[in-house]
């Protein structure tokens, strides 16, 4: 498969969380780079970063005529489909692999704010079909629907669960002209990368603190993993402030590293740099650290005393937590999801169920309000309801799907 990009179209100077919009796609290209056989930049977009250059099989060309001109000569000087993407719009990088697994030459459209923007996929004989005077890519699309020399690429073609988010996303495109317009897709985007289910302050809470440091540090070109491993000093930093019934500032790490841990995420997914490090990383201190903080907060409300109650209720705690995590890749391991995609009841449980997020402002109310003791315990009860439901759910939703036939599994919730 070989790509075009209409370079000439890019808006000089416009960025989306620190990226030009020739450089995004560039980006969410390079996530299919074995199936590409070229990618051609027409126009003048700017220099390509080396990074880039060094990973991609990419061409700088300056044609002149029209869009349609350009575009119609390229597919015919080739015999592998064509990928035509507009240098001012921003794609949904998922479609690149779904239009590249698709035949036939294809439109696909998306309208927003008034404005139609098209992503191609031409076969070579497509070439004489191609309006050549048409300005843009969204102009041939609907001149080629119109001729039947492509068929529309819909939203019901299109694979829009995503498993890492635990929501179903329809396929998006922009045009962007202006800097107002890049506000308004980076709103988007933003929320758009917000898990489906998830919990109570990372859903209203914490979304203001994140949008504040995504865009500088996407702007800084900051990597997520630096992210990640300031929110895992800060983890580890927090232990000690608890265990000697420091809480206060205990707590102020907590929630600064419960807010990085939002913030990597985001930056990672809506600057292409997710890597399979970033994500040992940061799931892995997601699983290692609550039982830490959770004896923590045992040792400095008993002032170490390992004789009492409420340390052994952290031992609890621990032991419920252990097995409230074994019980949900059970799920995951047969239906390669989350037990939180699969009703909108477990979706919405998600909310409030015992969590590090939950957990960690009920017990600064205990602390605040002299109960920490009190509250510890009652988050220890959350905890064994959590672990029950999450047991009930998943072996009630098993003798369900071994009574299905043929095994299907449930829709993904939200889908």
């Amino acid at each position: 498969m070989r790509v075009w990009i209409d370079g000439a179209a890019a808006p000089a100077g416009l960025r989306v969380f620190g990226l030009t919009l020739v450089e995004r796609h560039l980006r969410a290209l390079g996530r299919i780079a074995d199936r590409i056989t070229e990618i051609c930049i027409d126009g003048a977009p700017g220099p390509v970063p080396p990074a880039l250059a060094g990973r991609l099989e990419l061409r700088q060309t300056s044609s002149d005529g029209p869009c349609g001109a350009r575009l119609a000569a390229y597919v015919a000087a080739g015999t592998e489909p064509v990928l035509a993407i507009a240098g001012d719009s921003l794609v949904d990088a998922r479609l690149f692999a779904a239009m590249g697994d698709v035949s036939g030459s294809r439109v696909a459209e998306d309208e927003k704010d008034g404005q139609t923007t098209a992503l191609l996929r031409l076969e070579p004989d497509a070439a004489g079909a191609i309006p050549a005077e048409a300005r843009n890519i969204a102009e041939i699309g609907a001149q080629l629907l119109a001729r039947g020399a492509a068929i529309p690429f819909t939203q019901d073609a299109f694979p829009g669960f995503i498993t890492v988010l635990r929501r179903t996303l329809p396929f998006h495109l922009f045009t962007l002209r202006d800097h107002a317009a890049a506000a308004r897709a980076e709103r988007f985007l933003f929320w758009s990368n917000y898990k489906g289910s998830t919990d109570f302050f990372t859903k209203y809470v914490y979304p203001p603190l994140v949008w504040l440091l995504v865009r500088p540090l996407a702007a800084a070109r900051i990597h997520p993993n630096v992210v990640t491993i300031v929110s895992i000093v800060f983890t580890f930093a927090a232990v000690p402030f608890f265990a000697a019934g420091a809480f206060i500032p205990g707590l102020l790490l907590a929630y600064a590293m419960s807010v990085l841990d939002s913030v990597d995420g985001k930056l990672a997914r809506l600057t292409f740099t997710d890597s399979k490090l970033g994500n040992v990383l940061d799931h892995g201190l997601d699983i290692v650290h609550p039982p830490l903080w959770y004896v923590g907060w045992a040792w400095g409300l008993s002032g170490g005393d390992l004789g009492a109650p409420v340390f052994a209720a952290s031992l609890w705690m621990t032991a419920f937590y252990v097995a409230d995590r074994l019980v949900l890749a059970i799920y995951r391991n047969i239906f390669k999801r989350g037990l939180h995609t699969h009703a909108p009841i477990d979706a919405a449980v998600r909310t409030f169920i015992s969590r590090r997020n939950v957990n960690l402002p009920l017990f600064t109310v205990g602390v605040l309000a002299g109960f920490g003791t009190e509250v510890f315990y009652a988050i220890v009860a959350w905890q064994a309801a959590t672990l029950l439901w999450h047991a009930g759910r998943t072996f009630w939703i098993l003798a369900v799907e071994k009574a299905r036939p043929h095994s299907a599994p449930a829709r993904p919730a939200g889908s």
